[in-house]
């Protein structure tokens, strides 16, 4: 069996610019914004911070002592969804590369950091894994991670096993875990031999799969039968020969353990599974107990010892992730396989949260060991909680019959190049799928003339994302979806309830969005703006509609809050579900120099002249995202009485301006609402100082709290959400 692709990472790291800034408005507000820290040469690269949420500080200097200058820099792990492989772009600030992600799931991640093709380990992270030796480990604690903590009392323990290999001829080493109270007992003990997978070593079940913690707690719950557990090396051309000629024989002579085959288990991942399989094949009998954990490719079924397999085995039981897992079609296969030719065997079904990963693997784990060694009782044959049954396989569509990317009805979702890269080194895919919507790029794999990513689940909500071909930038021309102020960028949509709000509504239920051209006397040019107006909307009402200002942010235009931000479906939707009064919404360019003037005087003519509109301030409210909160919060103090309802969605101040009337502001202003997004959104200080200088002043405001993600649209489209419905004495 050969090693999957997605078992061996580390070796090559790739870049990623992180376009936060682009997002937020000029770089040099970026660098204001984000104080530079000292690199300090002992201090831990990597903080674990409250909640989840984990701090990247990176000298630069120690960068360039391990691989020489570099333009990138990224961290790599088990981000992405399902627990798979991602890379999270660390951005430069003063003597340090920096970058903040969360929050994360209970569990153990394990990252390596580099540049390009250039990586190399944390020196500051005591952690090591032997089979990459660029790796280092940190571990979330939690709830749902319990079992992975570190066991409250007392337990077994982990020792090395050296013994000559009769194949190799040469030493080789096992890990053993003994359970707690081993040298008090005279009866043998039953032996579980758990096989690493492909790249993989001996050493790997216990510095990334944390079997030490894993034993350990099931023990002291309980659940687990007193046995010993061997992690062997299964790196050798003949597994067999080495298994029985070797190591069971080592073990044996080393530790009190029974010789009955009753008393053995045999487990392995991956490519451990396939040799825990082979034993299975070719020594029916040996082992009562055999786990595959990720593993599929059995070989010809047909020549199986069905009759000795089912006599001889008490537990034969297999494990597979989702989608993304690459092991998922073959074990759909493997069962049809198994059910013609009558093989006994127990599924745990699908496992939705996890691909082919550590995740998945120390779940399998702690399902199978505690039905071992337990007499005739080896547990319910069901699938574990969530799990799902396999019903098809996962087919994607034909190279280059269809537009990308593909969603599966249960967010799968996979991307395509054209034929244009078939000569590239490296085809990764940069989209809002981190916690929080936060950005990570997903690697590419070639298939034949293209490459193809397949991501997932993803839970429903709108995302954008790029190609990144040999570190530039590239447009996914096979998606029609268009970003105008960031021409490389793609947007796709995975529907849910979650995503309701951001669904296209039917046919005729919606509003109409408009172009707006109107002559800018600031700019000195023809100039356009996004209208909506709501369903029904009628010129020659007698009460004129409310009207609202939705500011996009800096980098930005006035395309954004429809081409990225859904603003059309969100109103749309509001619409519909009777939250929001009937109004209208403008979204206009804010990219001039005096941003007041050219709203009052030229915008909201514009607007007053075309559309059916009150001039009362009591009917207008503005908003504004990033740069467009600032130029809306800022624009409010200085113009007290225009509108009534404002908000900034991650808006604060550079300066305070003068001569601001509290009094007035607080009379004329019936809503001011302040929006931010967590500590990965580097303005998230800054609307924290907004609070404080408005308190300062005087004026009333209300904070929405912290709204979870990035500075990024998953965030403001939320806060959009939030806040429209508030306006024009909404609830």
């Amino acid at each position: 069996m050969g090693i999957p692709q997605n078992e061996r990472r580390g070796r090559r790291s790739t870049p990623v610019r992180r376009l936060a800034y682009l997002l937020a408005g000029a770089a040099v507000a970026a660098t204001t914004l984000v104080a530079a820290q000292p690199a300090v040469a002992d201090e831990q690269w990597l903080t674990q911070l409250d909640d989840g949420y984990v701090r990247f500080t990176v000298p630069d200097a120690a960068v360039q002592q391990a691989v020489g200058p570099v333009s990138q820099l990224v961290v790599e792990g088990n981000f992405a969804p399902s627990a798979n492989w991602a890379q999270l772009g660390l951005s430069r600030s003063g003597a340090n590369w920096t970058g903040i992600i969360g929050p994360l799931d209970p569990g153990l991640y394990y990252q390596v950091t580099g540049d390009d093709s250039k990586p190399f380990k944390d020196p500051t992270n005591p952690t090591s894994v032997a089979s990459e030796p660029e790796w280092s480990t940190f571990f979330i604690p939690g709830e749902s991670a319990a079992l992975l903590a570190d066991a409250p009392e007392e337990a077994g323990s982990v020792e090395t096993l050296t013994y000559v290999s009769e194949g190799t001829g040469g030493e080789r080493s096992a890990l053993v875990w003994t359970p707690p109270g081993y040298t008090d007992r005279g009866k043998p003990y039953p032996v579980l031999y758990l096989q690493h997978g492909g790249g993989q070593g001996y050493r790997d079940w216990t510095e990334v799969g944390r079997a030490e913690q894993i034993l350990d707690n099931l023990w002291l719950s309980g659940r687990l039968a007193d046995m010993i557990v061997v992690m062997g090396d299964g790196n050798v051309p003949d597994f067999s020969a080495e298994l029985f000629g070797s190591l069971m024989p080592a073990v044996g002579d080393a530790y009190r353990v029974s010789p009955a085959k009753k008393d053995r288990a045999l487990a392995g991942l991956s490519m451990g599974g396939g040799q825990a399989f082979e034993v299975l094949r070719n020594h029916p009998g040996e082992f009562a107990y055999v786990g595959t954990f990720g593993a599929g490719r059995f070989g010809d079924l047909s020549t199986l010892p069905v009759k000795e397999i089912n006599k001889r085995t008490s537990l034969f039981r297999l494990y597979v992730g989702n989608q993304t897992d690459i092991a998922y079609n073959d074990v759909f296969d493997s069962l049809r396989g198994f059910d013609s030719v009558g093989l006994r065997y127990q599924f745990d079904g699908v496992n939705p949260d996890a691909g082919h990963n550590w995740n998945a693997w120390q779940e399998n784990l702690i399902d199978f060991a505690p039905r071992l060694f337990q007499g005739k009782d080896t547990g319910t044959p069901d699938f574990s909680e969530g799990h799902l049954p396999l019903d098809e396989r996962f087919e994607t569509p034909a190279p280059g019959t269809t537009p990308t990317p593909w969603v599966t009805e249960d967010g799968i979702v996979t991307f395509e190049t054209t034929t244009e890269f078939a000569d590239a080194d490296f085809v990764s895919v940069w989209a809002n799928w981190g916690p929080g919507g936060s950005w990570l790029r997903v690697e590419a794999t070639k298939v034949g003339d293209r490459w193809r990513a397949t991501v997932g689940p993803l839970d429903p909500w709108s995302y954008y994302y790029r190609l990144i071909v040999d570190g530039v930038s590239v447009k996914d021309t096979g998606n029609p979806t268009k970003v105008t102020t960031e021409p490389t960028w793609s947007t796709f949509f995975v529907p849910g309830e979650e995503s309701r709000l951001l669904a296209d509504v039917p046919e005729g239920t919606g509003g109409t969005l408009d172009v707006l051209t109107y002559q800018s006397s600031v700019a000195n040019q023809q100039r356009s703006a996004y209208v909506w107006t709501p369903p029904g909307y009628d010129a020659a009402r007698a009460e004129p509609y409310p009207l609202f200002v939705l500011n996009h942010g800096g980098g930005q235009s006035w395309t954004d809050w429809v081409e990225v931000g859904r603003a059309k479906q969100i109103l749309d939707n509001l619409t519909v579900d009777g939250a929001i009064e009937p109004m209208v919404v403008v979204m206009p360019n804010g990219n001039v120099s005096d941003y007041p003037a050219e709203l009052l005087g030229n915008v909201l003519p514009a607007v007053e002249g075309a559309y059916s509109v009150s001039e009362d301030p009591a009917d207008r409210a503005i908003a504004g995202l990033s740069l467009g909160g600032m130029r809306t919060v800022d624009f409010v103090l200085r113009n007290p009485g225009e509108f009534a309802d404002v908000g900034a969605f991650a808006g604060f101040l550079f300066g305070v301006p003068g001569g601001v009337d509290a009094e007035a502001v607080n009379a004329e202003t019936r809503l001011l609402r302040l929006y931010t997004g967590d500590i990965t959104d580097f303005t998230y200080p800054n609307v924290l100082a907004l609070m404080d200088t408005l308190d300062g002043l005087g004026v009333d405001y209300e904070f929405d709290g912290v709204t979870v993600g990035p500075h990024g649209w998953d965030v403001w489209q939320k806060n959009l959400i939030d806040f429209a419905p508030r306006l024009f004495d909404g609830e």
